[in-house]
């Protein structure tokens, strides 16, 4: 079966599950399924902090399609860049599908087009009643679905698949939660033990010289609770008497070496620096500019370019893409550094012939101003970089010094 053959005859397979030409998965939103949530954020700070640094991060960059290295504008580029589907923005897509797939491993989104087969919609669904296997008949990539109300099942080209690393015989991600499961296990045990450890109240244990009875004992158990909370804690040892506290076993020591373990080992499965998990110990970043180099190279670069290429791959014919068309990710505002490393660079790529002013202009927010600013220029002091070196001040012609 030819390639758009089996595109086809997928859309019509999904065409014939879903809610009409729209394609209206708006009962597919959110973290519940069935009333099931299956949410693990709210049971860690150092897990939530991670995933909504790295996802909001990544929905903040700039996406736009390019042609070459021109910026364009098409049905699909404004699909997923302003509005994926009737309720939300590009940022929310980007957003959803980076915390899907931190916290299960895998995000999804499944394609909807149109009758001409133009993208008209990206809806993202939740992970856990996805299921990707190939299928024996075709040898294609397929997704089961199971929703509340039946199992669906979609072909790759018309699901948006963002995943962690994989086996060679896997097409699921590998979820980061459960690599961290021991080390959340014990930051939790840790916490609930230091809670429980504060929360306790004094304890003291009395010394009588003689024998009391119950009664006796009772009211001066009584007794003591009720001078002690009066008094503000102050407990007086009558003669024959001795107050001693229970010690209690709890070190605040104890509960920072914890959370500074967890995350380390946080830091290291989502391969961000430790220091945007605000734990500054043993780091040694001689500017932000390198920190912001590390977690671009380690952390981000992977990521953008998995999204990059499920966008081309799936959003963008084939014929698009020899012309030249693909969705890129801006990532040059987190690598522009502090204004004193900014300045420095645009200065080498001004004189150097390397940038055009409107091109500084453009990277700083500003508009451009066309004509001469539009041009390449080298140091001389400093002329178009297409002038005949002959016109320059100062350059010897024949006999005479211009």
């Amino acid at each position: 079966m030819k390639w758009t053959n089996r595109i086809k005859a997928s859309m019509r397979a999904a065409a014939a599950a879903w809610k009409g030409v729209t394609f209206d998965f708006s009962s597919w939103f959110g973290r519940k399924f069935w009333g099931i949530d299956n949410s693990k954020l709210a049971t860690n700070e150092t897990i939530f902090s991670v995933i909504s640094r790295l996802a909001n991060t990544l929905s903040s960059l700039p996406l736009k399609l390019y042609k070459d290295f021109d910026t364009e504008m098409s049905q699909t580029a404004d699909v997923l860049i302003n509005s994926p589907n009737p309720n939300m923005s590009g940022f929310d897509l980007i957003n959803k599908l980076e915390v899907s797939r931190n916290e299960t491993g895998n995000g999804y989104a499944v394609i909807g087009r149109d009758i001409r087969m133009q993208v008209e919609s990206i809806t993202p669904i939740d992970a856990t009643y996805v299921t990707p296997f190939i299928n024996a008949d075709d040898s294609e990539l397929w997704y089961e679905v199971h929703a509340a109300d039946n199992t669906y099942y979609i072909h790759n080209m018309n699901m948006i698949h963002v995943k962690h690393i994989t086996g060679s015989s896997r097409w699921k991600g590998i979820n980061p939660l459960s690599v961290l499961g021991n080390t959340l296990k014990y930051d939790k045990a840790v916490q609930e033990f230091s809670l429980s450890e504060m929360q306790k109240k004094d304890s003291f244990i009395l010394k009588y010289g003689t024998n009391v009875d119950n009664d006796k004992r009772q009211k001066i158990i009584d007794d003591l609770k009720r001078f002690y909370q009066e008094n503000g804690g102050i407990l007086f040892r009558e003669p024959g008497v001795e107050i001693d506290e229970i010690e209690r076993k709890y070190f605040a020591s104890d509960t920072l070496a914890s959370e500074r373990i967890t995350r380390s080992r946080v830091a290291n499965v989502f391969n961000v620096p430790v220091s945007f998990l605000n734990d500054t110990e043993g780091q040694g970043y001689s500017s932000n500019e390198q920190m912001m180099i590390q977690f671009v190279q380690m952390a981000l670069t992977p990521i953008v370019r998995q999204y990059e290429q499920e966008f081309n791959r799936k959003l963008l014919t084939p014929d698009e893409r020899r012309r030249g068309y693909y969705f890129k990710f801006n990532l040059g505002g987190l690598l522009r550094g502090d204004t004193a490393a900014r300045t420095q660079f645009y200065q080498v790529m001004l004189r150097g012939g390397g940038m055009e002013p409107d091109e500084v202009r453009r990277l700083e927010d500003l508009p451009p101003k066309g004509g001469a600013a539009a041009q390449l220029w080298v140091s001389g002091d400093l002329y178009p970089i297409d002038m005949d070196p002959t016109q320059r001040k100062g350059v010897k012609t024949g006999d005479k010094t211009e």
